[in-house]
């Protein structure tokens, strides 16, 4: 039996690029796969798993839309993110040769990916469902001449020889993800620490509404870094916004800032205050 206080839940079969987060993150924890998003956040909220690693967004895909909607109708804090480099790997089954194959199989946005190394290999591209689900299917077969697209961990978990690895056309492929807990998520704060605060809130039916919310984060020196908009639950009267900063709820300007943006808003929460991911700093654009 395995004990809630060391299972970390995520979505999609063993194999999948969130049970690879899950491993490289908490290697000590119990991976738990789910069939949805709400359902490895809920497994969370009822005290099943202790924490959740779900992806908000891949630097080439874009935002996880299904996320927006579901944090807001959970209690769920964020205690920290984390950022996935998606390094696809070509697989096949053991013994398998690269010329024998013939098509490979994968998410239709790993294929995209892929697509220039898949042409170069003269391969026939085939749409699946999921990556790590379509490794295991070929583990299954005897098919010499079908590949498939996955993660590293998917060949080690389905026995599968890996052909190439980095096989995506382009490298910086990137996937961030969210680390919820039912714990509030807010870091006690250090001076010499970089955190990133993110918000939910809808602002208030009036003109310029979301122009005089943000305008405290102007005037009091704090760099927003991702601004979300998307349609609230049963609210036509006013929009909902993720909102993600630079700094901690405890430091004055921010203080500042967050005591204008509640003025104009007429629901605003902090869903948490954790250490900026060490790829932020790496991946920051040089000045001009």
């Amino acid at each position: 039996m395995l004990e809630t206080n060391n299972i970390i839940a995520y979505q999609g079969l063993e194999g999948a690029y969130s049970h690879l987060s899950c491993r490289h993150v908490y290697p000590n924890m119990q991976a738990v796969a789910c069939a949805t998003f709400a359902e490895a956040m809920f497994m969370v909220e009822r005290g099943d798993a202790k924490l959740a690693m779900i992806p908000l967004e891949n630097s080439t895909a874009g935002r996880v839309e299904e996320m927006y909607r579901l944090m807001p109708k959970t209690h769920l804090h964020i205690i920290g993110e984390h950022y996935e480099a998606v390094n696809h790997c070509l697989l096949a089954i053991k013994g398998t040769c690269l010329e024998q194959l013939t098509t490979v199989t994968s998410h239709p946005q790993a294929l995209a990916q892929c697509d220039q190394n898949i042409k170069q290999l003269n391969l026939t591209p085939v749409a699946g469902y999921d990556t790590a689900g379509i490794a295991s299917e070929v583990s299954k077969s005897d098919d010499v001449s079908r590949g498939a697209i996955a993660s590293s961990l998917a060949a080690e978990l389905y026995n599968l020889d890996i052909l190439q690895e980095n096989f995506q056309d382009v490298t910086g492929n990137t996937t961030r993800f969210l680390i919820l807990s039912k714990e509030v998520g807010l870091a006690d704060y250090q001076e010499n620490v970089s955190y990133i605060t993110s918000l939910f809130f809808t602002v208030r039916n009036i003109p310029a509404a979301l122009y005089k919310a943000l305008g405290g984060f102007a005037t009091n020196g704090i760099n927003m870094v991702k601004l979300e908009s998307y349609m609230g639950s049963g609210a036509p009267n006013g929009s909902a916004f993720h909102l993600d900063i630079e700094g901690h709820p405890d430091e004055r300007m921010m203080q500042y800032a967050l005591q204008e943006l509640g003025f104009f808003t007429q629901e605003l929460r902090i869903l948490g205050a954790y250490p900026a991911h060490s790829f932020r700093a790496s991946n920051r654009a040089l000045p001009e």
